[in-house]
């Protein structure tokens, strides 16, 4: 199939990461839903650079991940638009710290909520829309889904599910849905300041190629494994510049 008769949803695509995987799909040839749950200024502005590229290719979507009987209406919301799904980016996520004596129950349903919870139950919606296309799903997991932060064992736990969730998709939605993952390393730092500039250096000194990762890496990943990865599911893409080959 062309690239451009090919539709697909990411979800926490306004910002960041999330953006650059719609842009990078997008100049691809794919048609983008764009979804948001806050950013929708920054979602809107989004879509409209792509559409000034390529006229009736996006829209934006806008719910809480959290909500779950918000999700079948995203499926629907991007068929209605374009008459098929064709993959699926799970990119959505919370992520904050929450040490050991500190956890509340709130913090833990929005960590797992979003990184896990809402990409299973998304797929799962997407599920007959991407059988009858033959689509892809890609979830964006993490490194350390495999190798916990300190400090971070709610969303470690979270994005280890994640990772399980990937590969039991692919058994579950095969032969029709290739599902796989991409697990970032270092790509780019919270905006809150979580970690001071000796904890970015500690991490980039444990990183085979000593620099921090760019979004277009993880952007780049994703289409080759939703694009151009005909035969392979099931499987979890490192992007992290070596730092898991010596954790």
């Amino acid at each position: 199939m062309a690239h451009a008769e090919r539709v697909i949803l990411i979800t926490g695509a306004a910002r960041r990461v999330g953006a650059c995987i719609a842009a990078t799909l997008h100049a691809a040839g794919c048609s983008i839903a764009i979804h948001c749950r806050g950013s929708r200024g920054e979602a809107d502005a989004l879509a409209a650079s792509l559409e000034a590229a390529r006229p009736g290719t996006t829209l934006v979507l806008q719910a809480d991940l959290l909500d779950l009987d918000a999700l079948p209406g995203l499926v629907s919301g991007v068929t209605t638009r374009f008459g098929r799904l064709d993959g699926l980016v799970n990119n959505a996520s919370s992520f904050f710290p929450t040490p050991v004596g500190t956890l509340t129950a709130a913090q833990w349903e929005d960590l797992s909520g979003s990184n896990l919870r809402a990409p299973l139950f998304l797929s799962q919606a997407a599920a007959p829309a991407l059988r009858e296309a033959g689509g892809a799903i890609v979830n964006i997991v993490d490194i350390h889904a495999e190798r916990p932060l300190a400090g971070y064992p709610a969303y470690s736990a979270a994005k280890a599910g994640l990772l399980g969730l990937t590969r039991a998709l692919a058994i579950e939605l095969a032969p029709r849905v290739r599902v796989n993952g991409v697990s970032p390393g270092a790509i780019e730092w919270p905006e809150d300041g979580q970690f001071p500039p000796d904890e970015r250096e500690a991490i980039v000194r444990h990183t085979l190629l000593q620099r921090v990762g760019s979004p277009q890496d993880i952007a780049g990943a994703v289409r080759f494994l939703m694009l151009d990865a005909p035969y392979v599911t099931g499987q979890i893409l490192a992007v992290d510049g070596g730092r898991s080959a010596r954790l």
